[in-house]
């Protein structure tokens, strides 16, 4: 029997283990998925978790259940490509014929001391259960301070607003405004639903260093004083990743040939926040790329020539609460209701496995 061992069951990893039992497995391949747990998390989604505004059980989709798919649970500690062996926490070294490096990403802290010890993050369900205990144990009126101004933190400062409109809650960023990769009138969009619901912004800020309860801005006379800091200022791929000695692009992703595989390893793909792709990492770029890295491996399996098209991603959708959001779809800027009901939808679709 032949082995295809994916690691980490998130949109990537899902998607390939979909793609490859609908369109059918040789009857000498099985599939091992390995995660940390038996359920996909909906990452895209964690925000209202962080916020309290849904429960960890609503952003749970079970993975398939079928013959040819088997399920390791752990840690992974270490990949040996020479091998062809990974190695999982708990259990015997799992032997592969084709590998997937689907194990996605952590918080980026650009060297800035004490951001990882005195800031909580919303990067894992583990992570998000203990933000969303700080949040809301947090005294009535109270200061949350979120540090990033992209995706990630309009969404969190927006959602925890509506959990909890007694806190005071501002929004940190190193540039000018908030989602400053976005088109002006989508920033200014934001700005004005964050000054409606009184959430602070503050941009230009230069974090130094971080203790219990307070941060130091470079460009700031005194310090800034908070009850609970989240972090979204930044991603990286997870630390197995960056100990491979491996060609990366300049934010430490793995570079890789066309077909998603490793060029000295052509038997290992890798999928998501991991890949050096000309994409933004986000939960769609990687369901994308799974459902091409399962075309590959088809195409292999019928002694074919893969042929891949280019990714196209279909928009960005973020969301203001549960009645607002903004979004781009093919290039234009969408604001409002429509978008966060788009996104919804796109959450409903998500749960089932449909794209």
């Amino acid at each position: 029997m032949r082995n295809v061992v994916i690691l980490g069951g998130g949109y990537g990893g899902a998607a390939i283990v979909n793609e490859l039992i609908e369109h059918g497995l040789p009857h000498d391949v099985f599939i091992t998925l390995v995660d940390r747990m038996p359920f996909q998390g909906l990452k895209t989604e964690y925000y209202a978790l962080a916020a309290g505004t849904v429960s960890d059980l609503e952003l749970r989709v079970k993975f398939p259940v079928d013959s040819r798919v088997q399920y390791a649970y752990g840690e992974i500690t270490d990949i040996d490509m020479e091998n062809e062996l990974v190695y999982v926490e708990g259990h015997e070294p799992l032997s592969y014929d084709w590998l997937v490096i689907g194990l996605g990403c952590t918080d980026k802290y650009h060297g800035i001391e004490g951001a990882e010890e005195f800031s909580t993050s919303i990067q894992t369900f583990s992570a998000c259960r203990k933000t969303y205990a700080q949040l809301n144990d947090v005294k009535p009126y109270g200061q949350v301070t979120i540090v990033g101004g992209g995706l990630s933190g309009v969404e969190v400062a927006a959602e925890l607003r509506e959990s909890r409109p007694d806190l005071n809650i501002r929004i940190l960023d190193r540039g000018p405004k908030v989602l400053s990769a976005f088109p002006g009138r989508l920033q200014n969009f934001v700005a004005d639903w964050f000054m409606e619901h009184g959430v602070e912004m503050r941009g230009h800020v230069g974090l130094t260093r971080l203790e219990q309860g307070i941060l130091y801005d470079a460009n700031s006379t005194g310090p800034i004083y908070t009850d609970v800091t989240v972090w979204t200022a930044g991603i990286q791929p997870v630390e197995l990743v960056q100990r491979m000695d491996l060609p990366k692009d300049n934010q430490g992703r793995l570079i890789l040939n066309p077909y998603h595989q490793l060029p000295d390893h052509n038997n290992v793909y890798v999928v998501g926040d991991c890949a050096a792709l000309p994409l933004s990492p986000s939960g769609q770029a990687a369901g994308a790329q799974g459902k091409q890295i399962a075309e590959v491996l088809h195409a292999i399996w019928h002694d074919k020539t893969p042929r891949l098209g280019k990714i196209k991603l279909k928009g960005v959708l973020g969301s203001l609460g549960k009645k607002s959001g903004f979004g781009i779809m093919g290039g234009t800027p969408i604001l409002g209701r429509v978008p966060r009901l788009v996104k919804s939808g796109v959450l409903w679709r998500s749960k089932r496995h449909l794209g």
